[in-house]
C-alpha cells in the first residue's frame, strides 16, 4: 500500500495549501488524485449571508470573494456542497427569505454546474426549515457520485438540535440497501459526536446516527457549524469540520464564552476558507486541502 505524496498532490491541485489524508483502508496510490478516474468536490460552510458587525467588516463581499476563489481553481470540481448556515439568523420571515434569495443569486455565479445545499440552524431552526425548503428543497436526501453514496442529514430544523426518530429510521432504511463495504460520505451541519455540547457543538441524537453508520466499513463525515478545521474519529469513522466563510470561532471550550474571533486588519480573512476533497470511488482515502479566501 502506498500513501499520499503531499507535494505531488499539491502540485496537481494547482497551488499550495494544507493537505490532510482521511484514512480508509486498502488503497492504491492517491498522488494522482485529480486524474480522470478520480474526482474532487468543494466544501464551503457557514457563509452567514446577512451578517454584519466588527468580526467581519468585509461581510458584504466575503461570499462573492469565496465564489471567485472557487472559480479560480486550476481545475473545476465535480460539484460544490454548502454545509449549512447559508444565511445569518433573523426573526423576520420576510427578511429570512430575502437573505436566502440573495445567497442563491450570489452562488449562482459558481462555474461548476452541480451545487448541493443543506441548512444550518441559522437557516432553519426558527421555522423548521419552511423558508429553506422553498428555495433549496429537501432538508435530508441522498445522491450517488462515481461509486460513493452521499447522505445529507438534517440536524438543524428541529430546534432541539436532534435528527429525530423519523429521519433516523430513514437513515437506517437507506443503509440497509447498501453493501457493508460501499463507500459512504455523510454531509451534515452540526457534528454528530459530542464535541462541545455546552456550545451547541453536538447533535442530541447523533450517537444513534453514528451507531447506524458504524456497521459500514468506509464512512466519512464532513460538517460545518464550528467555523474551524477539526478532525475526529469515532471508531473507524472520520469526522472533518470545515472553516467558515464569515468569521472564525475559538477552539472547543478554549475560552469561557463562545464568540467570534476578532477581525485582524493585519491579516484579513485569517481563519476563513474552504476545502477541496479529492476521492476515488473504490474505498480510497480522501485528500483534504484547505484553501484561503482570495483577498482581492
Amino acid at each position: 500500500m502506498t500513501t499520499f505524496d503531499r507535494r505531488e498532490f499539491l502540485k496537481l491541485a494547482g497551488v499550495g495549501g494544507v493537505v490532510f489524508a482521511s484514512g480508509l483502508r486498502g488503497v492504491r496510490s492517491a498522488s494522482a488524485a485529480i486524474r480522470a478516474d478520480h474526482f474532487f468536490f468543494v466544501q464551503l460552510s457557514d457563509t452567514h449571508w446577512g451578517f454584519s458587525g466588527p468580526p467581519n467588516p468585509d461581510a458584504a463581499v466575503t461570499l462573492a470573494k469565496a465564489v471567485a476563489s472557487v472559480n479560480a481553481l486550476d481545475q473545476q470540481p465535480d460539484f460544490v456542497v454548502f454545509t449549512g448556515d447559508l444565511t445569518h439568523t433573523t426573526d423576520d420571515p420576510q427578511e429570512r427569505r430575502a437573505r436566502l434569495g440573495q445567497f442563491r443569486d450570489i452562488v449562482s455565479k459558481l462555474r461548476v454546474k452541480t451545487v448541493r445545499f443543506m441548512a444550518g440552524e441559522h437557516d432553519a431552526s426558527l421555522d423548521r426549515g419552511e423558508a429553506y425548503r422553498e428555495f433549496f428543497g429537501d432538508l435530508h436526501y441522498t445522491f450517488d457520485h462515481k461509486g460513493i453514496h452521499f447522505i445529507v442529514l438534517d440536524n438543524v430544523s428541529d430546534p432541539s438540535g436532534a435528527i429525530g426518530a423519523a429521519q433516523l429510521e430513514w437513515l437506517r432504511a437507506d443503509l440497509d440497501h447498501l453493501d457493508r463495504e460501499a463507500p459512504i460520505v455523510v454531509l451534515t451541519h452540526r457534528p454528530l459526536f459530542d464535541l462541545a455540547p455546552e456550545w451547541d457543538w453536538a447533535t442530541r441524537d447523533g450517537a444513534d446516527a453514528v451507531q447506524a453508520l458504524l456497521s459500514h466499513e468506509y464512512v466519512t463525515v464532513f460538517y460545518g457549524h464550528i467555523h474551524q478545521e477539526h478532525h475526529h474519529q469515532t471508531g473507524h469513522i472520520s469526522h472533518h469540520a470545515a472553516k467558515g466563510l464569515m468569521y472564525p470561532l475559538p477552539a472547543p471550550m478554549s475560552v469561557p464564552k463562545k464568540a467570534p474571533i476578532p477581525w485582524d486588519p493585519a491579516k484579513p480573512y485569517n481563519g476563513l476558507g474552504f476545502r477541496t476533497v479529492a476521492a476515488k470511488s473504490a474505498g480510497t482515502p480522501y485528500a483534504l486541502i484547505e484553501w484561503p479566501v482570495t483577498k482581492v
